[in-house]
């Protein structure tokens, strides 16, 4: 199936931009206080609270985590990218393990010891997948498949195709890095606030909230759970608009803030073990193709999902517009697709096209209809996409009455 690169690039950057909601770089701050919900801790505001964390100098430490994510993909679509079947199997290479981690629950083991050398173990039953940081080199080691990984670099890792080193992505799972993330992104349409007390993995913690100040987000809040002593995050927790069990849920349940022992970022390849050097797995797709199988023929797909995009863009096509800003940005995609979803639905409903792709509209979501005439509107809990007949794309972290009305306002 042809995919556009205008067209990723568009989506990676819809998404960060809806689901941190940011464009700008002061936070409103509330005067709120911690109250006597958890520990008794002395009162501190918003502002005292993010200065503890910006002024959290510790590198070293080691604990295991859980981290539970529940983006409401539907089942189909999924398996599509890869989700619900663990973290072990396969390929060793850590951009293959991205998808896997995008739904389901993972315990994770965890240890730094300063900028060079960092660990991550994703525990899969008796199987384990372990990403390991130690200086120039870089590993991947999945036990089930009994496969190796590795970039040897004199600077780090070498950029990935989101330009950043394997080594810098290491940290991305831990809560910390989330909480951090999180942090920058805060911008003018944030309220931040702090919750009540907690206690996380044994330890004392305050809890900084963050909500959207305007409706429309499909997410209710952002709670970063702080420890009292030495303010590194112990745990995130991303709640959504329709309630439920968090989006995300990422904590410590044990950690230690000791210095790890050097050898727990020693790693030598098991005898027997297939090793592939560089990127040169990932560059093969890994198995993503084998996914789509029966898709890629369908008339119409191809269009909404950038081939006709990138013949058009040469017309001033598949440009991408963001409205709004902050938790409601939407981003407005022209593919160029014309009447691509039409034709998408029309070919799902032949006799004689593949059940897969009757599958995987019906899985994604339901037509709507408005001002800007009709279409299909696939839904996340989080990311919510509007595909119009004369293919547009609205996307973001929004309700899909609010992809309805920015349709209206910008058909």
């Amino acid at each position: 199936m042809a995919t556009n690169a205008k067209t990723r690039k568009a989506a990676r950057y819809a998404v960060p931009v809806a689901v941190a909601g940011v464009a700008a770089a002061t936070v409103a701050m509330v005067p709120a206080f911690a109250n006597s919900g958890g520990p008794d801790l002395p009162k501190v505001t918003a502002q005292q609270l993010i200065e503890k964390v910006a002024a959290s100098d510790v590198q070293q430490l080691s604990g295991s985590a859980k981290i539970s994510t529940d983006l409401g993909l539907p089942t189909l679509a999924s398996g599509l990218l890869g989700g619900g079947g663990g973290v072990t199997g396969g390929s060793a290479n850590p951009e293959d393990k991205i998808a896997q981690l995008a739904n389901g629950t993972n315990t994770v083991r965890v240890a730094a010891d300063g900028p060079d050398r960092q660990k991550l173990t994703f525990v899969d039953g008796k199987d384990e997948y372990s990403l390991i940081h130690n200086g120039a080199d870089v590993w991947g080691y999945d036990s089930k498949a009994n496969e190796v990984w590795h970039e040897k670099n004199p600077e780090g890792a070498a950029p990935g195709k989101d330009g950043k080193k394997t080594a810098d992505r290491l940290g991305g799972a831990s809560p910390q890095q989330l909480a951090q993330d999180v942090l920058k992104a805060a911008g003018p349409t944030t309220d931040v606030s702090v919750g009540e007390t907690a206690q996380v993995a044994g330890r004392d913690a305050y809890q900084l909230v963050l909500k959207p100040k305007h409706s429309g987000s499909t997410i209710a809040s952002v709670k970063i759970a702080v420890d009292a002593k030495n303010g590194v995050p112990l745990r995130v927790q991303v709640l959504a608009t329709e309630g439920g069990k968090p989006i995300v849920d990422a904590g410590f349940t044990k950690v230690d803030f000791g210095k790890p022992s050097a050898d727990t970022f020693a790693f030598t390849a098991p005898k027997g073990a297939k090793v592939t050097e560089g990127a040169a797995e990932g560059a093969k797709g890994g198995d993503h193709g084998k996914r789509f199988k029966g898709l890629e023929s369908l008339p119409g797909l191809d269009a909404l999902t950038g081939g006709a995009a990138g013949k058009a863009g040469k017309d001033g096509k598949g440009d991408t517009k963001v409205l709004g800003e902050g938790w409601s940005a939407i981003a407005r995609i022209d593919t160029g697709a014309g009447k691509g979803l039409q034709d998408l639905d029309k070919a799902a409903g032949d006799k004689n096209a593949p059940k897969e792709a009757k599958q995987f509209l019906d899985s994604l979501g339901g037509k709507v209809t408005g001002k800007f005439g009709e279409g299909r509107v696939f839904k996340t809990r989080v990311v919510n996409a509007l595909i119009t007949d004369d293919g547009k794309v609205y996307v973001g972290a929004v309700t899909k009455d609010a992809l309805v009305q920015a349709a209206n306002a910008n058909k």
